[in-house]
Parts: C-alpha cells; sequence; structure tokens
C-alpha cells in the first residue's frame, strides 16, 4: 500500500497514513469528538513520539499500558481522550497480532466480498458499523482495495463522490465538502432532538 491520502491535511502524517495499513487503521479508530485531521495526524505524532517511522502493531501490543498512555497523552495530546484511546489502539494492535499476525493488511487482502470485508472490519475493536462502513468506502474509493459488492456493503458511504465521510477526502476542498455535510447532520440531529421534547 503506498497512495497518497490528504486526511490529515499535513505531509509527513498523510505519507504515513498512504503507505502504513496500521496508521489508516489507528486514524479511523481516532476519528471520533476531534476534527478528522487531529485524528489522522495521531498515527504520525505516535510514532514521531516512539521513535520510528512507522507503526508496528507487535510492538504497540507489548507495550506497558501506561507508558502507551503516556505516549499520547503528551503535550499535544495525540486526542481529547488520550487515556481511553491509548487503550483502544492498544486493544487494535494486540487483535491485529492475535488474528493476522500483527500485519493491519491482512484485514482487508484477500476478502471475497464487499460483505466479508465489513465483517472483519466490524470485528476490530473500536470499530462499529458506521466507523467499518467509512473505512470500506475509503479502501474503495482511495486505496485500490474494491472486492465485489464493496459500495453496497459501504452503505451511503460508498456512493461516488458522496462527500459524507473521510472517504471523499482528496483534498482542502472535498474537506470543506465533507465538513459541511457533518455540520448539516448535527444540526438536524439537535432539530430532531429539539422537536422530540416539545
Amino acid at each position: 500500500m503506498d497512495v497518497t491520502l490528504h486526511l490529515a491535511q499535513d505531509p509527513a502524517a498523510d505519507a504515513l497514513l498512504g503507505r502504513s495499513p496500521l496508521a489508516a487503521l489507528t486514524g479511523m479508530l481516532l476519528d471520533q469528538q476531534v476534527p478528522m485531521e487531529w485524528a489522522f495526524k495521531g498515527p504520525r505524532t505516535i510514532a514521531d513520539r516512539l521513535g520510528t517511522e512507522d507503526l508496528d502493531a507487535h510492538e504497540i501490543a507489548a507495550m506497558d499500558p501506561e507508558a502507551f498512555a503516556a505516549v499520547l497523552s503528551g503535550k499535544p495530546a495525540v486526542h481529547r481522550y488520550p487515556g481511553s484511546m491509548a487503550k483502544r489502539i492498544q486493544q487494535l494492535c494486540q487483535y491485529l497480532v492475535e488474528h493476522y499476525d500483527g500485519d493491519a493488511e491482512g484485514v482487508w487482502r484477500g476478502a471475497g466480498s464487499g460483505a466479508e470485508l465489513l465483517r472483519r472490519l466490524e470485528d476490530l475493536p473500536g470499530f462499529g458499523k458506521q466507523k467499518a462502513q467509512i473505512f470500506l468506502a475509503l479502501l474503495g474509493k482511495q486505496l485500490g482495495v474494491a472486492p465485489e459488492g464493496w459500495r453496497e456493503a459501504a452503505g451511503a458511504y460508498g456512493e461516488p463522490k458522496a462527500f459524507r465521510s473521510v472517504a471523499d477526502i482528496t483534498g482542502p476542498e472535498s474537506l470543506a465538502k465533507v465538513r459541511a455535510h457533518k455540520q448539516e447532520m448535527k444540526a438536524a440531529a439537535k432539530k430532531k432532538t429539539a422537536a422530540a421534547k416539545k
């Protein structure tokens, strides 16, 4: 895997995401309750603080949990909730070591269909259905991983030019469109909640 991604809007962080399947999965895991670019810059920050060029699932899985939490908590923190996210990243790496010998790309390598790939992604710690569908769409749209039926399995995120998620971000312009879509969704959800309270 060696592609150019533009999710962190930072050349060094994006370069790591484009060549490292584990970095891409970790960025996706971090993508909640923080701005997208902050989440996807996280893997590069973690690698820098570990003193490595890349992330290694075996190394992270075996680290002392407190020491790894300290890596995420350093200033600036990798996430708004560095302690709980450190735990989740370690769980993800431990799962990858146990099921894929630490090879993150193994999650999608050889998946026979979009449905099978979605199932494999949903099995990952910290990946619910929505996160799995968004990552599946990212794999299909930008990383050339397109087993039969991947668009259907990714749901609305698989639609061409949907601008619903990170799967559609290829630069600042598409980032702005995705952000606008997310704000619309938030506003609609707030309206719905307010109406339900009346």
